[in-house]
């Protein structure tokens, strides 16, 4: 494979001027030695450094994306919005899978400083974890200093720009629709504890039963892992502790399709014997049967606006875009039985 010293060689010219023109730099090259850098890089086939070229040109050409996992709908549907942006901007993305492993996310952030990114977004939930907050600002706090630029959708503790989905209010509208179902025995299918997406939704579900005097202990909460399978577990080991639960409500959209699941194994009508709600409206709640009631938020339009952030000229601040959330009513739902 032919080497940028091949290329200068055949075409007469010191290496640091067959560079300037394989990497179009600002620097002036007469028409001439350009011609011949060209015809000796057609000649010899030459392929240039894709790191080598990202480190020689002012302008950084991509964005580095960590995610939980972009295979789960959410975040696939929030990196639709983010693509569509980065390619209108003529950048191209990393994406990079965490699985929730805050070790990983640390690792991810350390790689694509190492590769100058134009900007990184952050696109999934913050973690309750002070020790790995603080880590992961200060790697920020460096990769910022060097004009890089950070966007974050979802409750994280760093300042600078964020686009911050209504977790707690979509949670608190699903509520007030159940309460005025007549459910007040609701049980509660959350996410991993340690994210604050859960905790927001949990947040905004109290808030709507606190306004009727009730409550929601945690014998009444099942956490699971944001996935179909962990759903209907976590379903299985609540019925089996409050039978008289006549409302699930299951934190996305994946754990109440594994509660669907379950009921439908056991031979639980819904919603004649119990009401079943998602949150997020993916596209498979209108495809189970019943079809799901849900709480819809703008993915898409989250991951546009986090990408127009982190891309904007001239624009890097403590900028925070709050997105609303609405109930989406289906067959899943109705009163509640006498």
């Amino acid at each position: 494979m032919a080497t940028l010293a091949d290329v200068a060689r055949r075409a007469g010219v010191s290496p640091a001027t067959a560079s300037r023109v394989i990497n179009g730099s600002s620097k002036t090259v007469t028409e001439e030695l350009r011609d011949r850098v060209l015809r000796a890089v057609a000649d010899l086939r030459y392929v240039p450094n894709a790191h080598a070229q990202l480190l020689a040109r002012p302008q950084r050409s991509v964005v580095g994306v960590i995610v939980h996992d972009v295979s789960d709908p959410y975040f696939a549907e929030i990196t639709r919005g983010l693509q569509r942006v980065a390619t209108a901007c003529g950048k191209l993305l990393i994406i990079c899978n965490s699985y929730r492993d805050p070790e990983r996310e640390l690792e991810y952030v350390d790689l694509l400083r190492g590769q100058q990114v134009a900007a990184m977004i952050l696109a999934g939930s913050g973690y309750h974890d002070p020790s790995f907050t603080t880590r992961l600002n200060e790697q920020l706090a460096a990769y910022e200093a060097t004009g890089g630029r950070v966007a974050v959708i979802g409750r994280h503790e760093h300042a600078g720009d964020a686009v911050m989905p209504a977790n707690e209010n979509g949670a608190y509208l699903l509520a007030r629709e159940l309460l005025a179902l007549g459910h007040r025995r609701i049980g509660v299918v959350a996410g991993p504890r340690l994210l604050t997406t859960t905790t927001d939704r949990l947040v905004g579900l109290r808030r709507a039963l606190a306004e009727q005097d009730l409550s929601l202990p945690e014998e009444q909460i099942r956490y699971a892992e944001f996935d179909r399978d962990s759903g209907a577990e976590a379903t299985a080991s609540l019925l089996d502790a409050v039978p008289d639960v006549t409302a699930i409500v299951a934190l996305n959209d994946s754990m109440a399709v594994g509660a669907l699941s379950l009921l439908r194994v056991r031979g639980v009508a819904v919603p004649d014997q119990v009401s079943v709600t998602g949150f997020d409206d993916m596209p498979i709640a209108r495809d189970v049967t019943p079809t799901l009631t849900t709480v819809r938020l703008p993915l898409v339009e989250m991951g546009a606006r986090a990408m127009t952030l982190a891309l904007e000229p001239g624009k890097v601040g403590d900028r925070i875009e709050v997105l609303d959330a609405g109930v989406v009513l289906r067959d899943s739902t109705a009163p509640a039985p006498a």
